[in-house]
Formats: structure tokens, C-alpha cells, sequence
């Protein structure tokens, strides 16, 4: 096995283990082995990237998990509620996201985490696909929207309220704005366009998103109607009075 396909089922066998490890059934269930729940979801995950979900089928998952079809059974009573159960944990996932002590490098912080996110092998192609099919599935649609839409408000609101209190946006800038702003370019170019965010282009991308925040505020108060934003020095720090 190579190297990289090594590090993503390790990835993966990390990532769900938190979903799985400490539930317990309820009273008079089936006790459920919990390696066997773990080898089921990454064998969805990989399965979705391979075929994505028109071809997706739970005879698929199980000879992949190297389980019978029943042990899947007991666990989901369908492809579909499989799928969203784990769609609804990864995407609902949150990210830790330090305080660097500037808007410009809390959003270089997390478009490194973002691009890397959207970049791994396997939701390069889940995220995609699960886009167009959730054209025809609502519950696919509704459940996307859900946890991506709330994780994602979430992450807007810390970062527009630490630019905030540190004086670089005025008070009532829009966390929704600022999200639209951070994600939208940036999902373009990497999901829809397929062009990679080499790690050099980071900076700059965290700088320019920076500034485009600072003048939709400035745009949206209605041309200075609000508190006045300060300027986004190029080093993410304040410029001195009479320095630039």
C-alpha cells in the first residue's frame, strides 16, 4: 500500500474513532464492536470517493469493511441515513482556531486549514459529488446546509468578533459577510476550479481577504455611516499614527 493511501486511512480510522468509541447502546440493544462500526465508516468514506453517491451501495460498503451486509444493517437502515449521519459529523467537525492576535493571521490560520481540508484525496471528491446529488436529494441538500452553514456562522463569529474587540472591524460587521468573503474564493478555486493553494499563496490570500473585509464593512455602513474600520497594514499589524 502507499505511503499517502497509509496516511489517509490512518486519517481516517483517527477521525471517526471519536464518533464510535464511547457510545453505548441502549438497554436491550445488540452490543455493537465498536472496530467494526470504525472499519464501515471508512469504508463509506472510501466508497464515496470512488464511485460517489448514484453508485454507492451498502453491498459495496460491507466487502470493503470485509463485513457481512447484516452488520451494516444493524448499524443504518440505508445508504441514505449512513451517508448523512457521517456527512453530518465531518462536516459539523470544529476547528480549533488560535487567536494569532491579528485578522490577517487568524485568516491566514484558517484558510491553511481550510485549503488542506478541501485538498485531501478523498473530499476532493465527496464534497463535489455530494454537491450535485444534493440538487436531487433534499435531505442530502438540507443536511449539507445545516452543518456546513452553522459550523462555518460559527467560525465567522469568532473571527469577526476578535477583529472586533481588537479594533480592525467596526462593531457591526456581518459574521455571514465575512464567511461569504473567507470560503467563497477560496472553495472556488480549489473544489470548482481544481487549482491547488500552494502554501506561498497563503499569505497573500489572508491578506486580500483581510482588506476585502474591511471595505465590505466600510461599504455596507453606507460609505462611512458606521464606526469607521482601521487600515490593514501589510504585516497584519496597526500602522502608528503618521506611519503607513
Amino acid at each position: 500500500m502507499p505511503p499517502r493511501r497509509d496516511a489517509t486511512v490512518a486519517s481516517l480510522r483517527y477521525s471517526v474513532r471519536v464518533a464510535t468509541e464511547n457510545r453505548r447502546p441502549p438497554a436491550g440493544a445488540a452490543v455493537l464492536r465498536g472496530e467494526i462500526t470504525t472499519a464501515i465508516r471508512i469504508a463509506v468514506m472510501q466508497e464515496l470517493a470512488e464511485v460517489g453517491y448514484g453508485r454507492f451501495s451498502i453491498e459495496a460498503v460491507a466487502r470493503r469493511a470485509g463485513v457481512a451486509k447484516t452488520a451494516v444493517y444493524r448499524r443504518w437502515s440505508s445508504k441514505l441515513d449512513m451517508v448523512l449521519e457521517m456527512v453530518s459529523e465531518v462536516a459539523g467537525k470544529r476547528m480549533a482556531l488560535p487567536d494569532t492576535g491579528s485578522l490577517r493571521g487568524d485568516l491566514e490560520v484558517l484558510l491553511r486549514i481550510a485549503s488542506r481540508a478541501l485538498q485531501h484525496p478523498l473530499a476532493s471528491q465527496i464534497i463535489p459529488d455530494l454537491l450535485a446529488e444534493a440538487a436531487r436529494n433534499s435531505r442530502i441538500a438540507d443536511t449539507l446546509q445545516n452543518a456546513l452553514r452553522v459550523n462555518q456562522r460559527d467560525v465567522g463569529v469568532l473571527l469577526i468578533d476578535r477583529a472586533i474587540a481588537r479594533g480592525e472591524l467596526p462593531v457591526d460587521a456581518d459574521p455571514d459577510t465575512a464567511v461569504d468573503l473567507i470560503i467563497g474564493p477560496l472553495y472556488w478555486r480549489v473544489a470548482i476550479a481544481r487549482r491547488r493553494l500552494p502554501a506561498a499563496s497563503v499569505a497573500r490570500a489572508a491578506a486580500a481577504t483581510a482588506a476585502a473585509l474591511v471595505a465590505a464593512c466600510q461599504a455596507l455602513s453606507g460609505d462611512g455611516a458606521g464606526t469607521p474600520a482601521p487600515e490593514i497594514h501589510p504585516t497584519g499589524h496597526h500602522p502608528e499614527p503618521g506611519r503607513v
